[in-house]
Parts: structure tokens; C-alpha cells; sequence
């Protein structure tokens, strides 16, 4: 049974950081992408980055291009998302997700997505 479990998430002044963390487990995850989305109140689940296990590609939403930081340790089976610099419309409900790699696919559409984490929150205060 695949489990992705967010956790990290808080309270943090604008320019402030968080690192979110996402444990795997139940599967070999080589052969996906890992992302995480973010969904805010009265708005929908919008991709927010993604990364290959293997090569460690990765991609970013542009507004949070050279603030956020996505990153794998493989030992550890666990996806992080380093964010920096924080602003107050980073605030949501963000969420872990992985997507069995196959042509076609894209790792920045949600529909792709086959498993998913239950969320973890994010505050960023003025």
C-alpha cells in the first residue's frame, strides 16, 4: 500500500522558510515523478514543482522559481521542499504526490498524478 505522508508545514512570517518533508513508502518509486501541489482556499490545486527519482530532473511553478528547492534522498525515501523567502500568497494546503512516469504524462498536471499525501499546511503571515 503506497503512503505519502507530508509533514513540516506552519506558521512563518513573510520572508521567512519551511522545509516540507514527504515519506514514501509501499513501492519502488525509480521510475516516477514525485511533485507537490498547493491548493488555497476558494482556489484550485495548482503544481508548485516535481522531480524525477532517477536524474533528479526537476521543474518549478515560475513564481516560486529561485525561491523553493526541490531535492530527494534516496536512502531515506523521502522528497523535500525547501522554501525560502516566503510570501503571504504561498499560503495553502500543500500536498505530496507521485506519478508512475509513462509517455505522455506530465509531472506539473495534477490529473497524472496517481497517489497522494493528505496535506500539510502553510501559513505565511505579513
Amino acid at each position: 500500500q503506497v503512503q505519502l505522508v507530508e509533514s513540516g508545514g506552519g506558521l512563518v512570517q513573510a520572508g521567512g522558510s519551511l522545509r516540507l518533508s514527504c515519506a514514501a513508502s509501499g513501492r519502488t518509486f525509480r521510475s516516477y515523478y514525485m511533485g507537490w501541489f498547493r491548493q488555497a482556499p476558494g482556489k484550485e490545486r495548482e503544481f508548485v514543482a516535481a522531480l524525477t527519482w532517477i536524474g533528479g530532473n526537476t521543474y518549478y511553478k515560475d513564481s516560486v522559481t529561485g525561491r523553493f528547492t526541490i531535492s530527494r534522498d534516496n536512502a531515506k525515501n523521502t522528497v523535500y521542499l525547501q522554501m525560502n523567502n516566503l510570501k503571504p500568497e504561498d499560503t495553502a494546503l500543500y500536498y505530496c504526490a507521485a506519478q508512475a512516469m509513462a509517455k505522455g504524462t506530465s509531472p506539473i498536471s495534477s490529473y497524472h498524478y496517481d497517489y497522494w499525501g493528505q496535506g500539510t499546511q502553510v501559513t505565511v503571515s505579513s
